[in-house]
């Protein structure tokens, strides 16, 4: 890569030139299967038919005016949006950390316009990961992400995942909100429990702390809800969404009730490329193709057979694996040797998955894979197993 791209990308020694469905080709026209969906972005997964000619049409009629004025598509876009899922109101943004901040704005906004000016402080999870921002690596706070950024913005609270107590400990009269990752990706592919989240929910209820949640990596069908949180049966006040909801066209939104979203009057936040044309054109047709019948039974059927595929591989190489954890098509291998040794070993049997913090394996493939390319991808990741010990033996 040419000096004029800024190194700060540990890139694989791999360049694509096109996609299909699940598939990648490189220059000379060798396909890999991609099992990354590019950090679960890739939804529908490449080049997807009814994408790319809603984008084409798109693109010939109008791609920006500014929302200086009411912008073609927003408002359909935005109405999709409430209806599937617990918000009143949307604010379309170009990717998911400007999804998050706009979260934390709106949190502390709505203290400040119920004269609790003193509400400001928001709780976060150890492990977690809400975007590269100043202010979301504040949140997230670990030594990975801060190392040379400071000093960082105050006003976030670090908790360890999981522990009930220590939420309960710091819901004083200072707390704006606890915003937590449904499923943290980041983080190790690390799903908040169903009891856990209910859990939250009542203490946020309880306090009056708003409950915001990062369905960035985890939602737009991800698990196989449209959103995660559905498994745990609660809703937020306030939830982040980006990744899979454009299949590859940078969007994001953050989504509230209407109660939460009180403060957010007229010159209270903005964006000069959020919601435009072509990002409403997308995100529609693929929130439409997401609801129709049986999709999301779909990616429940192949995510059962590829969890059950990968427990077996754990199961048969204990010495390198030592569990599966994630929901649906969000799964991790949590390795006991170098994640990214066996992610290599993969690339050279032409299998695409992502590294992830706590050496696991990410594998996040497009929620259009078949069965058949489930089997596939099981194939592979045995086939990377063979290729790391023969690469150990050597």
């Amino acid at each position: 890569m040419s000096e004029s791209v800024l190194p700060v990308f540990q890139r694989a020694p791999l360049c694509f030139e096109r996609g299909e469905g699940c598939w990648l080709y490189d220059a000379h026209g060798e396909a890999y299967l991609d099992a990354g969906s590019g950090i679960a972005v890739t939804s529908l997964g490449h080049a997807h038919t009814e994408l790319v000619d809603v984008l084409r049409e798109q693109a010939g009629i109008l791609w920006h005016t500014s929302n200086l004025y009411e912008v073609a598509g927003q408002k359909t876009l935005a109405d999709m949006l409430v209806d599937a899922t617990f918000a009143d109101t949307v604010f379309l943004t170009n990717s998911g950390t400007e999804a998050m901040e706009a979260a934390v704005k709106m949190a502390r906004r709505y203290w400040h316009v119920r004269g609790q000016k003193e509400r400001k402080t928001i709780v976060t999870l150890e492990g977690s990961f809400h975007g590269r921002s100043l202010g979301m690596i504040s949140a997230a706070g670990s030594r990975k992400l801060v190392d040379g950024f400071e000093p960082l913005l105050p006003g976030f609270v670090q908790i360890p995942v999981g522990d009930v107590d220590s939420v309960a400990a710091v819901l004083d009269e200072t707390c704006a909100a606890i915003m937590v990752e449904t499923v943290q990706g980041e983080g190790g592919i690390v799903p908040l429990a169903d009891e856990y989240l209910q859990q939250l929910r009542e203490l946020c209820d309880a306090s009056g702390a708003l409950l915001i949640l990062d369905e960035i990596q985890c939602g737009a069908g991800r698990t196989g809800k449209l959103f995660a949180h559905e498994w745990a049966g609660i809703t937020p006040d306030i939830m982040g969404i980006a990744k899979g909801i454009g299949s590859g066209f940078p969007m994001g939104a953050c989504l509230a009730t209407r109660d939460a979203a009180i403060g957010m009057t007229a010159g209270t936040h903005g964006t000069t490329f959020g919601g435009n044309p072509l990002a409403c054109a997308v995100g529609a047709k693929v929130l439409e193709v997401l609801r129709r019948h049986g999709f999301l039974s779909h990616v429940q059927e192949v995510a059962g057979s590829l969890r059950d595929g990968l427990d077996a591989l754990v199961a048969d190489n204990r010495d390198l694996f030592d569990c599966v954890r994630g929901r649906g098509l969000m799964l991790g291998l949590k390795c006991r040797v170098v994640n990214t040794d066996l992610i290599a070993a993969g690339y050279a049997g032409h299998l695409l998955t992502v590294p992830a913090s706590d050496n696991v394996i990410r594998i996040l493939p497009p929620l259009i894979m078949t069965g058949n390319e489930a089997g596939m991808v099981l194939e592979r990741l045995k086939g990377a197993v063979v290729r790391y010990r023969e690469g150990c033996r050597a």
